[in-house]
């Protein structure tokens, strides 16, 4: 192979360059003599390869033997005694040779703000690969909604793919030439250098050499080589037989990054691939591009799709990344379960990277979650090109980021508020001529604003991976958590906090898809207090009109002030509002447990379990836990309550009679109330012991029981001012559900590290869940 490259050893280079001033000669001088241009002549004296008869007649030139200068000697591929090509001892040669290059480039990462790189195999979790590009199905809206439901919102439900997961291992096994798909921070490159580390380290494809080209830095390399050339003199130098190795077709050729070619490169690059691929078909190529990009054609390459992480990837991912850390895995999963709008930013492998970087620096996540999905949306519109120096082409000049996250917002309320998760693509493109037809400079002519919208729509989604194609010509935000982001945005930002744009806000404040963009609009705004303030109107409007439902509160109000506790007026009435309201015990005391840090969920737990399960074994755990019911008058009220009014209804009459016989046996000497003590026994003494004769108890029962019951809400209701039956309607006790949710966004909103002044918070506070004189006689006095 007389065209075989040569280059020069460093020992070598230092005698060109004493004879180059021994021959009176600059490189320049030397080029002309040779009639060359300069590069192969610099190439020659840095040690880069150039072609065997110019090395040869330079040292002609110089007065050497190449023989003595030459970095590798001139060999021919290895033969075997029957005169074949023993190519795979070129190729484990090669491999030998290659791998600590590889290793320095492949085998490490380093994204975002990490410190220092970390080894790809250290935390390298895997891919799966979709074999049908989900924006290429043919699907309606209707069938895309199948996967989630509007008001119980699966908040993966936009992201579910139902479509079969392929191994990315199995995927470049099974095809020779693989075209990798994937949005921005998807992991595309991450994979390709891990199967890079894999094959050179004899795990996959040991019989081939790995080649990983960025094909942004052939795109821009000097002189524009082609892509063999730019293979044997730059990738992999100075190691001739690498020419062999794609010649008899065991190269994995791993193109990175087709997205990140310039446009004025793309053509030139596109026919690059295509001929060296369709030249050196027996090869194996993976290359990866994102999503939507450009308009690319490989016939011979098989396009697939990266998959978003699924709970098991995201485990794994967390498990590495914090393995021999103060912050643990267990924690930073926990955190996501408990969290689950920011769990769905999790699947996409960039955002996840970003969530352990904040986790790992606390211990937790913000508790004003705007302030970290803004940190997730300029990784994704800003820095994850900066910091990998990627300078994209402006598909729209007239639209900065800031721009950007304008249009975004307004495409986002228009949406949400029609409930439309996903949306047509003309109707995408209408939001963006509306949009950008106001701009200054804009030609205004219809067919122009068409195109222009039309290549907009398709450069948020290849660039930023913030809308995506769904199913052909159907689209949707890339998470839900960036729809409602945006959405509070345009409240916010877009429509300036006005009073308007608040009382609209807080027209959707009983609706559950919206609690989000509430919560979010009230970290986001600069001081909550007029936001805040406008919620706990429209709050106390929900059951304002119902007489009923105010007596109710009313009641709540003066029950919580006549008991002696430890806690602020607001827990105690929470804790009075959801005992009458809500059929488990157990959830009546929830409140405590997610607003306000109280746990009595032990004690609640046991009785409750006690009742459902062993009626029999209430009286050994009331008497395990009497001195807990002794200290908490909360908790006598909570459980008398409970079977004054739902456990009669579940259990029925007898069981409930012999239940609080039980329980008042055990409580009545506690009582502190000399009268009630009285009461309590005398009622105790009117029924017949079951456990002497339970014929004789279950016949007094059936003449007696609802009498007694009747007698003993009586003496609750004097002396204790529990145990009513409200007789709620239906829509009484929807109006409540709604009433309690809402208090409770409100005080998630409270407690989200937003800005309020003292004043509104303590204002807020001290008028929450009280009936609607209540709270004007508050504000008089205030």
């Amino acid at each position: 192979m007389s065209g075989r490259s040569l280059s020069c050893s460093p020992e070598g280079i230092q005698k060109a360059k004493r004879a180059l001033i021994r021959c009176s000669l600059t490189q320049k001088a030397l080029a002309e003599d040779l009639e060359v241009t300069r590069q192969p002549i610099g190439k020659f004296f840095t040690g880069k390869p150039v072609d065997r008869n110019l090395f040869v007649q330079i040292c002609d030139k110089l007065d050497l033997e190449w023989e003595e200068i030459v970095a590798e000697p001139a060999s021919e591929p290895e033969v075997s005694q029957n005169n074949t090509v023993d190519i795979d001892a070129i190729v484990q040669g090669v491999r030998e040779k290659i791998k600590p290059l590889i290793q320095e480039r492949c085998g490490t990462m380093r994204v975002l703000d990490m410190t220092q790189p970390i080894g790809l195999n250290d935390i390298y979790t895997s891919v799966n690969i979709l074999e049908k590009i989900t924006g290429r199905q043919r699907l309606g809206i209707d069938e895309l909604l199948q996967q989630c439901t509007s008001e119980d919102f699966d908040r993966f439900g936009l992201g579910r793919i139902t479509e079969k997961r392929v191994p990315g291992l199995e995927a470049v096994e099974k095809y020779s030439k693989l075209m990798i798909l994937g949005k921005p921070g998807a992991g595309k490159t991450t994979f390709l250098k891990y199967l890079a580390i894999q094959c050179i380290e004899g795990k996959f494809q040991g019989n081939r050499v790995p080649i990983f080209i960025t094909l942004k830095d052939f795109a821009e390399a000097a002189n524009k080589p082609g892509l063999l050339q730019y293979i044997t003199e730059e990738v992999i130098n100075p190691i001739s037989s690498i020419q062999d190795v794609i010649t008899y077709g065991k190269a994995l050729v791993l193109f990175d990054g087709l997205d990140e070619v310039r446009e004025e490169d793309s053509e030139r690059i596109l026919n690059d691939i295509v001929q060296f691929s369709e030249l050196f078909y027996e090869n194996k190529f993976v290359m990866t591009c994102r999503i939507a990009a450009r308009e690319y054609t490989f016939q011979k390459f098989t396009e697939v799709e990266v998959a978003d992480f699924d709970n098991k990837q995201i485990a794994t991912f967390a498990t590495n990344w914090f393995k021999g850390k103060a912050v643990k895995a267990e924690s930073f999963i926990q955190g996501l379960k408990d969290n689950k709008p920011i769990q769905e930013l999790a699947t996409n492998p960039l955002l996840l990277t970003l969530l352990c970087l904040v986790f790992e620096e606390s211990g937790d996540f913000p508790a004003n979650r705007s302030e970290l999905y803004k940190e997730g949306l300029d990784v994704l519109l800003k820095k994850w090109d900066a910091k990998r120096g990627i300078q994209r082409d402006q598909i729209y000049k007239k639209l900065s980021v800031q721009r950007k996250e304008d249009l975004l917002s307004k495409i986002a309320l228009n949406t949400f508020e029609r409930g439309d998760y996903f949306f047509k693509q003309n109707k995408a493109e209408q939001y963006i001529i509306e949009y950008i037809r106001n701009l200054a400079n804009v030609d205004i002519d219809p067919e122009i604003l068409q195109l222009d919208s039309e290549r907009v729509l398709k450069s948020i989604e290849y660039q930023h991976g913030l809308l995506i194609e769904r199913a052909k010509g159907i689209y949707s935000f890339s998470h839900l958590t960036f729809h409602e982001y945006f959405t509070a945005r345009e409240f916010i930002i877009g429509r300036q906090s006005s009073v308007e744009a608040f009382q609209n806000l807080v027209s959707h404040i009983t609706e559950k898809r919206w609690q989000e963009v509430l919560l979010l609009a009230v970290g986001m705004s600069s001081s909550a207090d007029y936001l805040l303030k406008f919620m706990k109107q429209q709050i106390d409007a929900i059951i304002a009109d119902d007489n009923n439902l105010q007596q109710f509160l009313m009641w709540v109000a003066t029950k919580s002030t006549s008991v002696q506790v430890n806690y602020t007026p607001v827990i105690v009435r929470s804790f009075y509002f959801f005992c009458s309201t809500c059929d488990s015990l157990p959830l009546r005391v929830n409140i405590f447990n997610t607003s306000f840090n109280v746990d009595f969920n032990s004690t609640i737990s046991m009785v409750d379990d006690a009742i459902v399960n062993h009626l029999e074994s209430l009286v050994n755990v009331i008497r395990h836990e009497i001195n807990f019911f002794t200290e908490h008058d909360l908790i006598f009220d909570c459980v008398l309550d409970y079977f004054l009014n739902v456990n009669l209804k579940q259990i029925g009459l007898i069981k409930t009679v012999y239940t609080v016989a039980c329980f008042l046996s055990r409580i009545r000497g506690l009582e502190r109330d000399c009268e009630l003590q009285r009461l309590l026994q005398e009622l105790q003494e009117q029924m017949p012991d079951q456990d002497r004769d339970k014929k004789k108890f279950d016949k007094w029962c059936q003449s007696n029981s609802q009498a007694w019951i009747k007698q003993l809400r009586e003496v609750m209701i004097k002396y204790r001012n529990i145990g009513y039956d409200w007789q709620f309607s239906q829509h009484q006790k929807d109006l409540l559900k709604q009433y309690y949710d809402a208090n409770k966004l409100l005080l998630d909103c409270l407690n989200s590290d937003c800005y309020v002044s003292r004043e509104v918070r303590q204002q807020i506070e001290d008028t929450l869940l009280l009936p609607i004189a209540e709270i004007k006689q508050h504000q008089q006095q205030s």
